[in-house]
Order: structure tokens, then sequence, then C-alpha cells
């Protein structure tokens, strides 16, 4: 007789911070988004200069490192970590940052170092109506800036055609501005995040309060808890780390440059405000669900109440004068069925006005 296997339980996959059993400085990249090749979106420009060009060679950058202009490299793909390791050693980064560039669950932090500093942030936009969390690491050094990216498509289009047709005064100043413009984009979108995060919760709210049930509301409003978690993983830690690069004392960024970080760290703390208000809307949403079908039960166990009420007396009348007993005076009057009718029917219109004037009806 064969014997039937057990089925193992089914557990919940934990995804690990970052690999086990790993020395610290071992670049590992952790994320799903896997790519065989790294694009590189090289920009390099000063006043009267503007040179783009893209690229899958790595050692195309190094020939920038001395350049007199400065120079913005983007790195789009992490999980060929070979070129991360060339870009990074050429670039004399420590071996802690390059960890920390393909490792997607780093949250946001800076880290100062004599010749650079290192900014990790997330990047957020919707697409398609699904929200997109991503990666972003970035590397400030006296006239270049670095950052990697772990897909193609992000929030800089507007950044890089400023850049391109000179408008402003980006290609005027240093790489410290240039930075805080990469930082200014993301924090920028995070408002537009914002509104459609409102606009999906305005809509669930109408779905509580119309008289037709939809039975997915409950999904939709685990959903959205998933989504504002998200973006206040991505946001809360981002004003820490800009208020410390506000207080930075540092030769890698200027004075002027420190006025608009102090602008920058306002916009994030109004997007953290408004993160946390709808927060607190969407943890009510299943509060106002449940106090709607509440409210819908009570009117329904109300109506069942109120025809109880009204039959129970009836049927009390009714088993009295429908019992055996062989003398009943009620039962040998001629007109004693018509009676009992006009009693019944009393009582039925009595308890219906009663209930009326309570208002229970």
């Amino acid at each position: 007789m064969a014997t039937r296997r057990r089925k193992k339980p089914q557990t919940a996959k934990i995804k690990p911070k970052r690999a086990r059993n790993l020395s610290p400085g071992t670049v590992t990249y952790t994320g799903k988004k896997t790519t065989t090749v790294t694009e590189l979106d090289i920009i390099d420009y000063s006043s009267e200069h503007f040179q783009r060009f893209k690229t899958k060679n790595i050692e195309e950058a190094f020939n920038y490192e001395d350049s007199t202009n400065i120079t913005w490299i983007n790195v789009n793909g992490l999980s060929n970590t070979e070129d991360i390791i060339s870009l990074g050693n050429h670039f004399e980064l420590h071996p802690l940052i390059q960890e920390d560039i393909v490792s997607t669950y780093q949250r946001p932090k800076i880290d100062e170092y004599e010749d650079y500093l290192f900014i990790v942030f997330k990047m957020l936009h919707y697409d398609d109506e699904k929200l997109n969390y991503e990666h972003i690491s970035l590397v400030m050094g006296k006239d270049y800036v670095l950052t990697f990216q772990e897909a193609e498509g992000d929030v800089f289009e507007d950044l890089r055609e400023r850049l391109e047709h000179g408008k402003g005064r980006i290609r005027n100043v240093g790489a410290d501005y240039l930075m805080f413009t990469i930082l200014d984009a993301v924090v920028d979108n995070y408002f537009t995040v914002l509104e459609f995060l409102s606009n999906k919760v305005e809509l669930l709210e109408d779905k509580l309060f119309t008289d037709k049930e939809d039975p997915n509301i409950t999904e939709d409003i685990q959903d959205l808890k998933k989504e504002i978690l998200k973006i206040r993983k991505a946001v809360v830690p981002l004003r820490e780390v800009i208020n410390r690069l506000e207080k930075i004392d540092s030769t890698l960024i200027e004075e002027r440059t420190n006025k608009y970080i102090r602008d920058l760290y306002d916009h994030i703390i109004q997007v953290n405000e408004s993160v946390e208000i709808y927060r607190e809307m969407i943890w009510g949403l299943m509060d106002m669900y449940m106090t709607t079908i509440s409210n819908k039960m009570n009117e329904v166990m109300k109506v069942l109440t109120i025809m109880a009420s009204i039959f129970i007396p009836l049927t009390f009348m009714a088993g009295i004068y429908g019992m055996n007993f062989e003398h009943m005076p009620e039962l040998h009057l001629r007109y004693g069925y018509y009676y009992f009718w006009a009693a019944m029917i009393l009582v039925f219109f009595g308890l219906l006005w009663y209930f009326k004037r309570k208002k229970w009806l």
C-alpha cells in the first residue's frame, strides 16, 4: 500500500536585507531587475560646452575623471557587479560604498568622505497605476557626479533638457549644484506620486459611500496600505539625509548651494507631512468600510426587528384562539371570526403608528 507524503507547510518568504555569510564590502546585487549589460549615460558640460552620449563600455567613463568640465555619469543596471566594481575602483570608491550601491535594501543615508559624498535614496513613480520603487545611489566629487540606478527610466529628463539647452544657472555652477538638482527632481516627483495617491484615496472613499458594494474594496485598501508604507520608507529617512546634508561642513559644497539645500529640506518636510496625512486617511478607510457595513447591517436588523415586533402579538392572538378547548366563549359568537380579524388589524396599524411616532420607521 502506497504511503501518502505529507505536504510541507507553506511559509512566507522573507527577503534578506543583504547577502548572508559574506564579508563587509562584498559587492552582491540584491535586487530583481537583472540586466546583462550595463549602460552609461554620460553628460559633460560647462558654461560654453555640452556633450552627451550613451555607451555600454564602462572604460569610456574613465576618460572624464580629469576633465576640467562637470561630468555626470548615470549608470543603468546594477546586476553586472563587475562593471560597478571597475568603475568604483577607478574613482577610488570605498568597498563599503560599492556594496551599498548594489544593495537595494539599503535605506536612504549619506556618508561623508574626504574627496566625495555618497547618498542613497529611493526614486518613486507610478507606471500604469503601479508604484515603482527604485534604488538610487549618488556619488558627488569635486567636478563629477555618479548616479547608479537599477534600470533605464527615471525622473531626470527635465534636468537633462535644462543641461542641454543651458536653461537656468545649472551650467554655470559646480557639481554640488548638480547634486542638488538631482535630489530636487526626486523630491518634486514625490509630490506627483502623492497627488496620484490622493486621487486613489478619494475614489475609494466614493466607493465606500455608494449603495453598490464592491467585493474587491478590501483588497484595494490593503494595496493602498502597502503603497503608503513604501512611500513612507523612502520619504522619512530622506528627510534626515537632507537635514544632515545641510549641516555638512565640506569644501565640496559651496555656501550658495546650501541655500538651495535648505529650500529642499522645506520641501521634504512638506512631503513628510502629506505622507502622514494620507497614511492616517488610508488606515481610516478600513474602519470607515467596517462602519459602513455595520450601518447597513443595522438597517437590515432594524427592519427585521420591526417586522418581528409587529407579528409577535398577532402570532400570540392566533395561538390562543388556535387551541382545541371546547369551552371558549368567543368561538361561539356569530361574528367572532370578523371580530378577531378586526382586532388583529387594529393591533397591526396601532404598532405601525407607534413606530412612526418613535421615528423608528
